[in-house]
């Protein structure tokens, strides 16, 4: 069976335990074995995380020790998948730019806070992930992210739709879901969810569970290609 390690804790507000009950659900349905913790301490075991299929962080903000971000960040490189939604994976850590490197984005802002109507775009492409999906509307936190433009982007919202200081610029698409590699690994966010209602959404749900899916299977991939890397890449000393 392919496994799955799904890490919850941080900011309660976003309902973590929850959240990760409900991709735990997705990825058991999908034959997966699925291990659920509450620690960061998940993250010790480098060997484990190198032998997993695919990581799910669901831990917004707190701070967390290098080498653990340095245990993941092999494990990824080597082919493990990482996939996740909100600021369950681009708001975990914001101390830490290695963290945001590997998952491409940070989140800055939610304007209008939570209760904003918005629409969610999706990206028509040649992606298997956003195959025969139709747009949508929700109503929550509507995500204003630093993203990395070497993502591929599958998913936009525009703005502003409240106002702010972000108004006096031009409108901009910004980036909802998106997919980056990681070394030999494949990397899946999810700005949506920012309670377990949301992730549970019809849409939403589905549109994880594709990317849950597509992040793990690059390990088959990866392992017809590599040899293990012996540590996580480090470029970026000044961020350690």
């Amino acid at each position: 069976m392919r496994k799955a390690l799904i890490v919850w804790g941080g900011w309660d507000g976003h309902e973590p335990e929850q959240v990760a009950d409900i991709f735990a659900k997705v990825l058991q349905e999908e034959q997966f074995e699925v291990e659920v913790s509450n620690t960061l301490e998940a993250f010790a075991d480098a060997e484990k995380l190198l032998e997993l299929d695919l990581i799910v962080p669901v831990w917004t903000m707190g701070t967390i020790e290098q080498n653990l971000v340095n245990n993941v960040s092999a494990a990824v490189q080597n082919g493990t998948g990482l996939a996740g939604c909100h600021g369950g994976t681009c708001d975990s850590f914001r101390n830490n730019v290695d963290w945001q490197f590997m998952t491409g984005g940070q989140w800055v802002a939610h304007p209008g806070n939570d209760g904003v109507n918005y629409t969610v775009e999706i990206c028509q492409s040649s992606s298997p992930l956003v195959e025969g999906l139709e747009d949508f509307t929700v109503c929550s936190e509507q995500y204003y992210l630093h993203v990395d433009p070497a993502v591929e982007v599958l998913a936009t919202t525009r703005f502003p739709v409240v106002e702010g200081p972000h108004s006096f610029n031009k409108a901009v698409d910004m980036p909802v879901a998106w997919t980056k590699r990681w070394g030999h690994g494949r990397v899946y966010y999810n700005s949506l969810g920012h309670h377990a209602d949301i992730v549970a959404m019809p849409q939403v749900k589905e549109m994880m569970r594709r990317g849950l899916l597509w992040a793990a299977e690059g390990k088959v991939r990866a392992q017809s290609q590599i040899s293990a890397v012996s540590s996580s890449y480090s470029g970026m000393a000044d961020s350690q």
